[in-house]
């Protein structure tokens, strides 16, 4: 009856096939997740993690990507959290035996290198380039099941993801949020656009339908060029605690932008602290660089800065102040 009543109010017969171009805007979409799969499987691993006590984790541990021919795999920190090796599985049927070279819990990266074969490297991308809406390719090893291919869109841009490590934290900018299917298992894999370039390493699922992944852009190839090459990434620390503040008026007038970050708390004994810095100044410069955030004052303070005489200016109720601050290597 139903299918009578179609054909009575167009005239075509509901199992006819969709008009020319329907059918090839559906088969463009599936070309483009077909052809970035096709493009990524091979470069995508299945991590066994060995655990406290020798045991190795049912259905796999999360996933890696291959970044370069020689070996090195990129993978989230948390999936090789308390372990120094690993053994990546290829979709080939390949069990490769490969040893972790750096984490970076405050980003939520790590570096593992296979110790033996040669590999297809994924193709990088710049998550910079992203936009809301823009096609990805989730690939991975969710719940165990090897070489998984899922897509969605890029459902907003510019998160944050709190991580920490002891008794640092950290936000991780930028993160990606999508809609691509993820699930455990899928942390480490690829977040791909759709020309099989990795903008992303899947690292969280933050709800049905809502999955997080840290950018590959200029900040991350930073930190993993850091990890290949001294196995771990050196950040300064102060040793504050703050937030985004307004200006008062005359400052923000004079320096033509509306706020600072606050400091609410300074941890004991911290360079901060030493320099006299107090609680309720507001932080406008660093070495020169305009803080307005917690994240501008992430991005200034790298490796670069410690044990080094920074200029820092600051707000103290309605006069700008200059301190020199010395930062420490960030130990966690």
């Amino acid at each position: 009856m139903v299918l009578e009543l179609g054909r009575a109010l167009d005239g075509r017969d509901p199992l006819d096939a969709p008009p020319e171009d329907d059918a090839e805007l559906l088969d463009a979409y599936s070309r483009a997740v077909s052809a970035a799969a096709e493009r990524l499987i091979p470069s995508v691993a299945s991590l066994r993690v060995p655990r406290n006590g020798g045991g190795w984790p049912g259905g796999g541990a999360g996933s890696a990507v291959v970044v370069t021919s020689d070996g090195v795999l990129l993978t989230s920190a948390h999936v090789v959290a308390g372990a120094d090796r690993a053994t990546a599985v290829f979709v080939d049927g390949r069990e490769v035996p490969a040893r972790v070279v750096g984490r970076d819990p405050l980003s939520d990266l790590a570096v593992i290198r296979a110790t033996e074969g040669e590999f297809r490297p994924a193709p990088l991308g710049d998550a910079a380039r992203l936009k809301v809406g823009q096609l990805v390719i989730a690939v991975g090893n969710p719940l165990g099941f090897a070489g998984t291919v899922t897509a969605g869109v890029v459902s907003a841009l510019g998160r944050s993801m709190a991580s920490r490590d002891g008794r640092a934290s950290r936000l991780v900018e930028n993160v990606i949020q999508t809609d691509a299917a993820l699930n455990p298992g899928n942390s480490g894999g690829a977040l791909a656009d759709s020309r099989g370039r990795v903008v992303g390493i899947n690292t969280a699922v933050a709800g049905v339908g809502l999955g997080l992944a840290v950018p590959i852009d200029a900040g991350t190839r930073r930190i993993v060029s850091q990890l290949i090459e001294h196995g771990r990434m050196r950040r300064a620390y102060l040793g504050i605690v703050g937030g985004p503040r307004p200006l008062p008026t005359a400052v923000a007038a004079s320096l033509s932008r509306p706020r600072g970050l606050e400091v609410v708390q300074l941890l004991d004994g911290s360079p901060a602290a030493r320099a006299g810095i107090k609680p309720g100044d507001v932080i406008v410069e660093l070495g020169g660089r305009t803080v307005e955030g917690v994240g501008d004052l992430q991005r200034i303070l790298d490796g670069d800065l410690v044990g080094r005489r920074v200029p820092c200016r600051l707000a103290r109720g309605d006069r700008l102040v200059a301190i020199d601050v010395e930062p420490v290597e960030l130990r966690v």
